[in-house]
Order: C-alpha cells, then structure tokens, then sequence
C-alpha cells in the first residue's frame, strides 16, 4: 500500500483555497516528500502529519513553485533537528538552483544542521526500499529538464493458508519464513519449501506520480497500469492553445492519458483558479469517469484491490471509493 497527502494543489501561485505543489508519499516506515512549493512547512503543520522520517525530497522540475519551500523546510529542520539527514533528488538544473537556495540564501556561512545528500536524477530506478522501488522518467514540459516518479510494490507469492493446514505447518515463525521464501524444519523433522505453500506472483501497487506536464502521448507506457495516477489538469479544453503554449495539458489529455494507459483511477492536481472544481471534473470525466480533483489535505490509499480516501483532518474515516456516486470530492 502507498498512501499519498496532498500539501499543495494549487498551479503556479497560490489561492486562498489551494497551496503550491507539495504532496508526501509513505510505504511502510518510509516517506517521500514529492515536491516543495512555498508554504509546504505550514501546510504540514496544517495537516499534523509532521516533520519525522521526512528526509527524502524528490523534485519535478526546477520552477520555483515546485522548490521554493525548501527554504523554510530546512530552516524549520535548523531549529528542530526533526531529521538525522536530507536527501535531495532532482534533475540537474533544479539541483543547481536547490543549491544556490541552500547555501547562497538559507545558510550562508553556516553549516546545515544535518548532512544534505543532492542526488542527481537520471531516468531509472532513483530508490530501492526493502519492498518497493522508484523510478524517474522524462516529462516534456517547457523545455525545464522534469521528471515523474513511478512507485512500484515488489511482486508477491500469495501464502495459501489451506495448503498451509493441510501440511500440518503450525502458526507461527515457520509461516512467517516461508512467506519470506525461506525453506523450514518442523517440529517434526520435516522440511517444508516456500513454493509447497505459495502461490504464484501476483503484482504490489503501482503509483505515478507527475507534476507539471506539457504532452501525454510519449507518457503512456511509463504510466501504464498505475492503479493511481495523479498528474496536473492546469487548463481546459477550450484553452488548449494556452495550455500547449505554456507547457500544460488539460484535463480532458490527462483523462486521455489515463484511458490510454489502463490506469485504474485518476486524481487531478495542479488546478488553475480560472476554473471550478466542477468544471476540472466534468471535462475529464466525460473521458474516464473514475476521477476525482484533489484538494489540499486530502489522503488517498492505493491499494491494489481499491482506492480510498479520507482528509488529515479525519484520517481514521477513510471511505473506499466506488465511483457508482458522484466522484466530486467530499
């Protein structure tokens, strides 16, 4: 399972509404802070999710309304010590201006309060964690080097719990090694492998994630599959000559992408004040109908048998979404 927070869902500058591109991504004990837009420290405080374990930043793209949080972020970690290291991942040229951020604005002479690790970003696997990996690979947008990020669950061998009492395997330490493919001795001398109770591969979750994007059609097969895409919506159809202009799509491409690319559900991000929620929904909608517009401080859990989702605010009254309903957010 990956859960995703929306921090930011605002286009280039913030609303009253929405806040700049900031999201954070968990697995299990890991976190992943998914672009840094001015504010991005209060929108965590706003949504309590704190600071703790936040020490991996993976950058889009170097615009300033994707990075320029990391300021107030590291000097919040300065006073704080909320985290042992920082790493930052990105694209060459964002590197450089997160840099010159850091060293030339924020600290001056001083010395950063933890060891700050800047990790150029080249298509490919960038993470490996103990059960999932994440991969960058190119977006076209403006001509500024940007990257998406895709996170992918390990495949895995279903424990068959009824082959499991049949061979008399008790619960227990022996259960969980097989489960980890180790082979075991039972009390009784016996020896039991892995492949005697599991069964055959079955694909983890699969999550993509794209900020600013200026065409969809080279995006398909990096996506495909996801059982979650979230990728920008800046404009709509009836200003597409704007939107190519500027290096965004509208909703109704990013609707198309997802048909396109059998992805199982749809959120919207990056939404333009020039239009209503209704209105970013319904052009993508008449598309692909499983989709939704984030807000700010909403939480999704992508699962591999559905997705939910809830708000920080109420983050134990998670709802699975159906889309039999109205999908219009809450």
């Amino acid at each position: 399972m990956f859960e995703t927070i929306f921090l930011g869902t605002s286009a280039s500058a913030p609303s009253a509404q929405r806040g700049l591109s900031a999201h954070i991504i968990q697995h299990n004990q890991y976190r992943f802070l998914l672009d840094c837009g001015e504010g991005t420290q209060r929108q965590i405080l706003k949504a309590g999710v704190g600071f703790r374990r936040l020490q991996r930043v993976l950058i889009t793209h170097g615009h300033l309304d994707h990075i320029l949080g990391l300021g107030g972020l590291l000097s919040t970690f300065m006073r704080w010590e909320s985290v042992e290291f920082l790493e930052i991942y990105a694209g060459a040229w964002a590197l450089e201006r997160i840099h010159d951020l850091i060293y030339k604005v924020v600290l001056r002479d001083a010395r950063p309060p933890m060891p700050i690790r800047f990790i150029e970003v080249r298509p490919g696997v960038v993470f490996r964690g103990d059960d999932f990996t994440v991969t960058a690979f190119p977006v076209w947008h403006r001509g500024a080097q940007t990257f998406g990020y895709r996170f992918d669950e390990d495949a895995r061998r279903p424990f068959l719990v009824e082959r499991a009492e049949a061979l008399g395997i008790p619960p227990g330490p022996w259960r969980r090694d097989l489960v980890a493919g180790r082979a075991v001795t039972l009390p009784d001398g016996r020896v039991i492998q892995p492949d005697q109770v599991l069964g055959p591969p079955r694909p983890g979750v699969r999550y993509a994630h794209l900020a600013d994007a200026g065409r969809t059609d080279d995006l398909v097969e990096h996506v495909r599959g996801a059982d979650l895409l979230v990728i920008e919506a800046t404009y709509l159809e009836p200003d597409r000559d704007l939107a190519r202009r500027f290096g965004h799509i509208t909703a109704r491409q990013a609707a198309e992408l997802a048909r396109a690319a059998e992805v199982k559900h749809l959120v919207l991000t990056h939404i333009s004040r020039r239009y209503s929620e209704r209105e970013v929904l319904a052009e993508a909608q008449a598309v692909f109908p499983r989709v939704r517009v984030a807000r700010d401080f909403d939480i999704y859990r992508i699962r591999r048998d559905g997705l939910e989702y809830g708000t920080t605010r109420a983050a134990s009254a998670m709802t699975r979404l159906t889309f039999e309903e109205d999908a219009s957010p809450a």
